[in-house]
Parts: C-alpha cells; sequence; structure tokens
C-alpha cells in the first residue's frame, strides 16, 4: 500500500495564505537589535538602494562618499548614506538573491524608507547589443522561492504600474541606453540550463538576476513604491572577458540612473 499522502502541495505552495499578517513582523525585529546592541532610534533616508554587486557602495566607501549611517538596526547588514544629483539616499550592498533582498526590502520600509531602487547585475538572455547597458525590468519571472509567500503562484511579478509610467518615458533623455522589459530571476545561477535557458528566452526574458520577482511580489503585497535596473554585463561567464562594468565597476553610469529615475519619481 502506497503510503498516505499528507500534503499535495509542494511545501512553496502549501499552506500559503498571502493576505493574512505575519506572525514575525520587521519593527519587532528592528526594536530588538536596538535593544541589544544600544542603536539609537532613527530613520533612514526616504530614497534608498539595493546593490547587490556592492560596486556601486564600495565605490562610495573609495571615494569617500559614503558614511554608515549608526540607527540602521539591521542584524545582517551596514546601511550608508550619500548624496546623488542632491538628493540623499540609503544603500545597502551585497544583499544577493531573493530572499535577502526582500529581508533587507522589509527592514528598510519599517525604517522610513518611501521609495526603494534594486540595481543588480545580470546575464544577457536576448542579445541587445553591446555590453553592459541597463534594463528597466517591467516584469519578472517568478523561477524563485520568495515572491510565493507575499503573492498567489502566477507567472511573473510585476513593477508598479505607476511608477513606470512616470519612469520610462524619460529614460530616452537619460543619455545612454536603457531598454525595458522582462527578465527572468532565479534563486540558482549554477543551474541556468540550455533547456531552462530557451524556456525563459520563450517567455520574452531578455536577461537573468536574482532578486526581482521577490522584490516586486513584495512592492505589490506591501504597497512600496519600488523599480529594479538589471546592468547586462555577461554572457554567463561562458566566454573569456566576461562581467565588464567600465570603470569604477560601472558605478558613475548606475548611480546616474539611478538618481535620474528618483528624480522621475519623486519629482525634481
Amino acid at each position: 500500500m502506497a503510503p498516505k499522502r499528507i500534503h499535495d502541495e509542494p511545501p512553496i505552495l502549501d499552506a500559503k495564505d498571502t493576505g493574512a499578517t505575519s506572525e514575525f513582523q520587521p519593527e519587532g525585529l528592528l526594536r530588538e537589535a536596538r535593544r541589544q546592541r544600544g542603536i539609537p532610534p532613527g530613520e533612514v533616508p526616504e530614497c534608498c538602494i539595493l546593490d547587490p554587486d556592492g560596486d556601486i557602495l564600495r565605490h562610495l566607501r573609495q571615494s569617500g562618499r559614503a558614511r554608515l549611517l549608526p540607527s540602521w538596526a539591521c542584524y545582517h547588514t551596514e546601511l550608508y548614506v550619500f548624496t546623488e544629483g542632491g538628493r540623499e539616499f540609503g544603500i545597502v550592498g551585497c544583499a544577493v538573491g531573493a530572499p535577502f533582498a526582500v529581508l533587507i526590502a522589509e527592514e528598510m520600509r519599517a525604517s522610513g524608507c518611501r521609495f526603494l531602487l534594486s540595481m543588480t547585475s545580470a546575464g544577457q538572455i536576448a542579445d541587445l547589443g553591446p555590453m553592459p547597458y541597463f534594463i528597466l525590468i517591467e516584469r519578472a519571472i517568478r523561477d524563485e522561492g520568495t515572491s510565493y509567500h507575499y503573492l498567489p503562484p502566477a507567472a511573473m511579478s510585476e513593477a508598479p504600474a505607476e511608477i513606470v509610467r512616470r519612469v520610462a518615458p524619460r529614460l530616452a533623455a537619460f543619455g545612454r541606453p536603457v531598454h525595458r522589459g522582462i527578465t527572468w530571476t532565479t534563486d540558482a545561477p549554477f543551474r541556468e540550463t540550455g533547456r531552462a535557458i530557451a524556456a525563459r528566452r520563450a517567455q520574452g526574458a531578455l536577461a537573468v538576476e536574482m532578486e526581482a520577482a521577490g522584490l516586486y511580489a513584495f512592492a505589490e503585497a506591501r504597497r512600496m513604491a519600488l523599480i529594479c535596473f538589471a546592468q547586462v554585463t555577461n554572457h554567463l561567464a561562458r566566454i573569456d572577458g566576461d562581467f565588464e562594468k567600465g570603470e569604477s565597476g560601472g558605478a558613475h553610469d548606475a548611480l546616474a540612473l539611478l538618481a535620474f529615475a528618483a528624480d522621475a519619481w519623486l519629482g525634481r
């Protein structure tokens, strides 16, 4: 006799109520971190950046532009503050992958962030020209786990429509190529098989990255203003000389684009 099946759904889909309130809230975690570590009260800038590669933050620190924010109460990261284009930003580096990125995004939101931008590096799926170049991620294929804790199952997560409506038309004036479209978010970059790549290309993916689907699901569920960009830098390491971003690890162009997007959304 076959063993009794307790659950028909895989655990990633089983017992999920995406409309229910979580028992574990970021505010509680931040409260205890402040208590344990003697961290003073304070908020982050209203506009914050996730920098999964860490190249932007490294450039800011090396050039003396970034200062550590002592009131950031995260157990896992440090948050720095800097000014670009006359606007103050907070930035956290090296939050790689949807689970880590969304954890930090939750804490940023609970700490006063009102507009969050992500700038991740990505592997090329569709050839859009010489690399590096940028993509404004409008939708992300949900081939990761985090998004399923925030939204019911679906093929893709979508960027907040109002942010895209206000930011995208202004990209023509940015002065550097910025494409728009779909990316593929994966939790397992070293399992990007030929079959998987072909399937995602058939779905319209322009590039592969590790955060956008989770971040967009979080944004929809939490009603958070958020936009994700990808800097396409590589052919999945299948050629020599891959992963080149340009001067200062691509930080100059990336910072200019992020400040441009912040001005488009927040006004200048």
